[in-house]
């Protein structure tokens, strides 16, 4: 669908349609529509109109070029398993298309892609020679390959992977950094529970769900949600600032702002030091109107208990 740039499908269509006894040809909804209209569609979820906005935004249809924006769309759809995405992924790292080539990237793509059926992703993939995975994808709404070689190789691990990947833009966080607070809260257990009665993935406690809209702490997505949802407050609260982020996560943020930094507590600094060490890195993106969409004001107490334990056992 992606193979060829959008102006020259339209075109081909619209050709198509003058053939004499061609018949009634039924053109593409999608090519059909304005970028106005497509955006709309991708904001909301849609993913064929996700990658037909990234194609816009690569290639400057109709709009001025923007190979950033281009892979971040691409990004969004890559995540929710689009072929199409992935392999226009491989092919901007491959031919250095607006981005600094990258045979690795390039490899992982139209591997990827490939894998899902793409026979044109396959014949790319012929022609780069890549010697070994990426150490980053070049999306944040992926996991990295060696975080997750690391961490995660079960099959059960990677649909959670997958689950978080899904949510990610949804909240504008990074995959690694959620996956980190997963690995370090319940080691991936969505059946974890804390003596101090935190649940789940991401350890909510009852004030958790129903601050964030958190029905059922044991469903796995709706505990991600509840956890990124907090995660996403607190970076905004804290102006991107992981460290503090973090240590309001495991000590409350009250807390946080009373001591200047991390407080003085052994779990929480074992906490944070855990997981900036594994996430590598101290600075988050953030919106000053995540603040708006939660009118709840910062509580004394965490609302939510990490387990500073891992897989060897889930403490309050």
């Amino acid at each position: 669908m992606n193979f060829y740039p959008r102006y020259i499908r339209v075109l081909y269509l619209t050709l198509l349609s003058l053939l004499p006894g061609a018949g009634e040809v039924v053109a593409d909804e999608y090519l059909q529509l304005s970028l106005e209209q497509i955006e709309a569609r991708a904001e909301q979820g849609d993913i064929r109109a996700q990658v037909e906005l990234a194609t816009a935004l690569e290639f400057g249809e109709g709009l001025p070029k923007n190979p950033q924006r281009a892979v971040d769309w691409y990004c969004r759809a890559a995540a929710r398993g689009s072929s199409d995405a992935q392999r226009s992924l491989g092919l901007m790292y491959a031919n250095g298309r607006s981005l600094p080539r990258d045979d690795r990237r390039a490899a992982y793509w139209l591997g990827k892609a490939a894998d899902s059926g793409d026979s044109h992703a396959r014949r790319f993939l012929a022609h780069v020679s890549a010697d070994g995975a990426p150490e980053e994808t070049g999306c944040v709404l992926i996991a990295s390959v060696s975080w997750l070689q690391k961490r995660c190789s079960s099959a059960e691990c990677m649909e959670l992977v997958h689950l978080v990947e899904v949510l990610a833009f949804d909240y504008q966080l990074d995959v690694n950094l959620v996956l980190s607070v997963i690995s370090a809260e319940s080691a991936f257990n969505p059946r974890a529970r804390s003596p101090k009665g935190a649940f789940g993935l991401m350890q909510l406690i009852p004030a958790t769900a129903k601050r964030f809209g958190v029905r059922d702490p044991w469903d796995p997505e709706q505990n991600i949600r509840g956890g990124m949802a907090y995660l996403q407050w607190l970076l905004a609260y804290f102006k991107g600032d992981v460290e503090r982020a973090l240590a309001g996560y495991n000590a409350g943020e009250r807390r946080v702002v009373r001591y200047q930094g991390v407080p003085p507590y052994a779990e929480t600094r074992a906490y944070v030091k855990r997981i900036l060490k594994d996430y590598g890195k101290r600075h988050h993106h953030y919106d000053k109107r995540w603040l708006k969409a939660k009118a709840t004001p910062p509580m004394g107490e965490s609302v939510v208990r990490a387990s500073g334990a891992g897989a060897s056992g889930f403490e309050g």
